[in-house]
């Protein structure tokens, strides 16, 4: 029996060697561990960061549209008053029936109104004149003429219309 492959020397050294190497494998595997774990906790944080910054930017959406629609919202506030109290006094019955003088005079304060509500949401106001040519993108057709070869406004009111300022060629007058 030959014992020159079985030293006391070299059977000690493999396992000693095995054991280093899985000891620093452990090592290398726990560093691993530990960075994989500080990564998931940064990932977490920016998460956090990110929502943060979402729910801030949805307030002050919020906040923006809210501020641009107060001037309108006191503008409708000052025409329903407006109209309220003038249907109160029409109401007053037959003993005391309203000038009909009052009519017109009524109705451009409330006009005047819609245009300042208008004028405050960025409506900008242009002037429509009989006989001017149809523009699909900027006007509305109230009616026709017969046996015309172009199309054009039958009739303007005089007063103008107007076109939103933050909208293109599909705005429509009012």
């Amino acid at each position: 029996m030959s014992h020159a492959h079985s030293s006391p020397g070299a059977d000690g050294a493999a396992p000693a060697a095995l054991s280093e190497g899985l000891a620093a494998l452990q090592s290398t595997l726990d560093r691993l561990a530990a960075a994989t774990e500080r990564e998931h906790e940064r990932a977490a944080h920016r998460e956090k960061i990110i929502d943060r910054l979402h729910d801030d930017n949805q307030l002050l959406r919020r906040g923006e549209l809210q501020a641009m629609l107060d001037p309108i919202r006191t503008a409708l506030y000052r025409l329903h008053d407006m109209v309220r109290r003038e249907s109160l006094r029409w109401a007053g019955g037959p003993a005391d029936p309203p000038d009909p003088a009052h009519v017109g005079p009524l109705l451009s304060a409330i006009a005047d109104e819609i245009a300042e509500a208008l004028a405050r949401a960025g409506a900008e106001r242009y002037t429509v004149e009989p006989g001017d040519l149809f523009d699909q993108a900027r006007h509305r057709p109230v009616g026709t003429v017969p046996d015309r070869a172009e199309v054009i406004i039958g009739q303007a009111t005089g007063a103008g219309s107007y076109r939103a300022a933050r909208q293109n060629a599909s705005a429509e007058s009012i």
